[in-house]
């Protein structure tokens, strides 16, 4: 039997057999599923109780279902196989629900293999039928009951998965293979998916769980709908919610889980999840340095900008300290003091007017601190890409102020003339 087949039963076909060998085999298919019964009965200790009852009727329905679908397909290649498909699906569940092993699964369709050549070669011999023949007549029986086998384990492992211990296992597996980076096949993740029951969205929305006080949520909480994949055991606590995540679903996931704060990552096609996770616990992390309002529910969607500008904290404090070098030598009221002048100046493009009911002052005010700006900072006030990256660092906020710089370390370098900034926290 070949397990890495999965969910793909197609078996490749056969050489056309000759039709006729169709009328041969069709008288002994009754007697034939007797043996295969018995046969199993008597070899494997877990077969041996009486086959009354339903459990018994599945049985016998999927040895009668496999040895006619077989002879059907020597008449007809074209025949279907859905409804012998679906009888050995189920007898599968059935053999995992009865609480045997998939081991005693695969020996019964070894043992019905074995039975059915022994018939194959007393019927051949006294038909008379060629070496060629009866050597084909083989490769196309080993592939059918191989084929059936794996539509039986496929059954097998899906009622396995969807035991109440075995569930939340495989839905985890499922949630990591979401994230894993590079993305997972689609095929690998519709194959788990379809394990457990769970709809593949096309599109999907991760959400980064933040406890307030430390403590992680309940692995699975009851609260929680079926469709959403979570793992809230971890120091990372996450979920993936299917398509958008709206009003009324976002009301029952606070409810599910209380005290907890909840960063949503953008909604995106189900391969990008994992970045979206990971802008989401960008925004978290943001909110806890006090970049971002710690809202109880944030959505990285509405700070793309500031998640942007603070993906790199250690470059975004370089650039701060290396235009900001000019400020070291005041105090840390007269940086704060510059430095939200600048930041109002960048964002009213220096209406003077404006600049002052933004910081409450005097627009005479404004004009003395824009005096010393000029002073303080000259030519890159009018440089295009210097304001770009002092509006960059304002906004980002990553590096304490204010900053002290030793007087040496200011001195233009002998070989570029530029300052070299070393710089220390006050």
């Amino acid at each position: 039997m070949s397990v890495e087949r999965g969910f793909d039963h197609a078996a490749p076909p056969p050489a056309a057999l000759p039709r006729k060998l169709a009328d041969i085999l069709r008288p002994e298919l009754a007697s034939l599923a007797a043996e295969i019964v018995d046969e199993i009965r008597a070899t494997i200790p877990a077969y041996a109780r009486p086959l009354d009852g339903p459990y018994g009727k599945s049985i016998r329905a999927g040895v009668e279902y496999a040895i006619t679908l077989f002879v059907a397909q020597i008449a007809d290649p074209t025949v279907s196989k859905e409804q012998s498909h679906e009888v050995h699906h189920r007898l599968g569940q059935n053999e995992m629900r009865e609480g045997r092993s998939l081991d005693t699964l695969q020996s019964a369709y070894r043992v019905g293999a074995r039975v059915s050549w022994r018939r194959i070669m007393r019927v051949g011999r006294r038909s008379g039928l060629s070496s060629a023949v009866m050597s084909q007549l083989a490769d196309a029986m080993l592939a059918f009951m191989d084929e059936l086998a794996s539509v039986a384990l496929d059954g097998y492992l899906e009622a396995k998965a969807r035991t109440a211990g075995a569930l939340d296992t495989w839905r985890r597996k499922l949630l990591r293979l979401i994230l894993e980076t590079p993305p997972a096949s689609p095929k690998a993740i519709a194959e788990l998916a379809q394990l457990i029951g769970w709809p593949v969205p096309t599109d999907a929305t991760p959400v980064a769980v933040c406890p307030a006080d430390g403590v992680a949520p309940a692995r699975r909480h009851a609260g929680l709908d079926a469709d959403i994949l979570a793992e809230l055991d971890t120091p990372d606590p996450k979920l993936v919610v299917p398509g958008e995540l709206g009003g009324a679903r976002l009301a029952t996931l606070q409810v599910a889980l209380p005290d907890c704060r909840l960063s949503i990552g953008p909604c995106v096609p189900l391969a990008s999840v994992a970045d979206s996770l990971r802008w989401a616990r960008n925004a978290l992390q943001l909110a806890e340095r006090g970049v971002l309002v710690p809202r109880p529910v944030l959505r990285a969607e509405e700070h793309l900008a500031t998640l942007l500008v603070n993906s790199d904290t250690g470059l975004v404090g370089t650039l701060r300290h290396r235009l900001f070098a000019p400020l070291a030598d005041m105090t840390g009221k007269q940086q704060e003091r510059l430095l939200e002048t600048l930041r109002a100046w960048l964002d009213s493009q220096g209406n003077v007017v404006e600049i002052a009911e933004r910081l409450s002052v005097h627009p005479q005010t404004v004009r003395y601190r824009m005096r010393q700006l000029q002073a303080t900072f000259g030519e890159s006030l009018r440089n295009p890409a210097a304001r770009f990256e002092m509006e960059l660092a304002l906004r980002a906020g990553a590096a304490p102020l204010p900053l002290r710089y030793p007087v040496s370390e200011l001195l233009p370098s002998p070989r570029t003339g530029t300052a070299r900034p070393q710089w220390t926290s006050n």
